[in-house]
């Protein structure tokens, strides 16, 4: 038997990238997956007919709406009836330069990335957390970022939104333990997905992949790996563990 077999997992964000190989992943080791999108129906419906297996949907929606997230969980539950692991993966980088935003956009900037990269997350994991403890356990994964280590010039909001998720992520790993919710996160450099495709095609790619001695990015294979493993019960006495995936272009002890 596969290991997820049958095993409920939403991911948000799943219409491309570190999402959608994330969705890949799971269905390939037998869960029924919720593809969650913001506004690309068709990649998100691309996205569902390259899952292996027949039992799954997609659900949109946008997280910056207070509304969603509740929304989220309940028609995964009520669609599946339950909820075993959330992967909370969609995320927004707006650059937002302080030198050269107006403080109009540097409000605006601040506003959408917290609502979509934080409080979205967070609103998740808390109707997740009711949903898990009452079933007897469960697994949430959030996707952060190297960038809330190294910090993000161009993007500052982005960099503190993940960062908050981190220590978000340890402190509910701490309150959720007793009730076998088991709370972990991973933070990947750059990645090759369709929203750095043309940055890294373009004068900077070489540079950036040089960041790491391995003289590449990481595929989004490799990130969804690392979900999958930490969405296991093998991984449970991992829960509040922040785990690097970066090539070592970026390291901290």
């Amino acid at each position: 038997m596969k290991p997820f077999t049958d095993r409920i997992v939403l991911v948000t964000g799943a219409s491309r990238g570190i999402g959608r190989a994330a969705a890949r992943a799971f269905a390939e080791q037998g869960a029924r997956v919720a593809v969650h999108y913001r506004r690309d129906r068709g990649a998100a419906e691309e996205t569902l007919g390259g899952l292996a297996g027949g039992s799954h949907r997609i659900l949109p929606g946008d997280l910056s709406d207070a509304g969603v997230p509740r929304r989220l969980i309940e028609q995964t539950v009520e669609f599946f009836g339950r909820l075993d692991v959330l992967v909370n993966n969609a995320g927004i980088f707006e650059p937002h330069p302080i030198r050269e935003v107006t403080f109009e956009g540097w409000r605006r900037a601040w506003e959408r990335t917290l609502d979509v990269n934080l409080r979205g997350p967070a609103d998740l994991m808390y109707w997740a957390a009711r949903q898990m403890s009452a079933q007897g356990g469960g697994h949430i994964v959030n996707v952060s970022s190297r960038g809330a280590f190294r910090g993000e010039p161009e993007a500052p909001a982005y960099g503190a939104s993940k960062a908050g998720l981190n220590a978000l992520s340890q402190s509910l790993a701490r309150a959720l333990a007793p009730d076998r919710v088991y709370v972990t996160v991973v933070a990947p450099g750059f990645v090759r997905t369709d929203m750095a495709a043309e940055l890294l095609s373009g004068p900077a790619g070489g540079e950036i992949e040089r960041q790491s001695p391995l003289g590449r990015v990481a595929e989004p294979e490799e990130v969804a790996e690392t979900i999958l493993f930490l969405a296991s019960e093998k991984a449970a006495y991992l829960t509040g563990a922040i785990v690097d995936i970066n090539g070592a272009s970026y390291l901290r002890s």
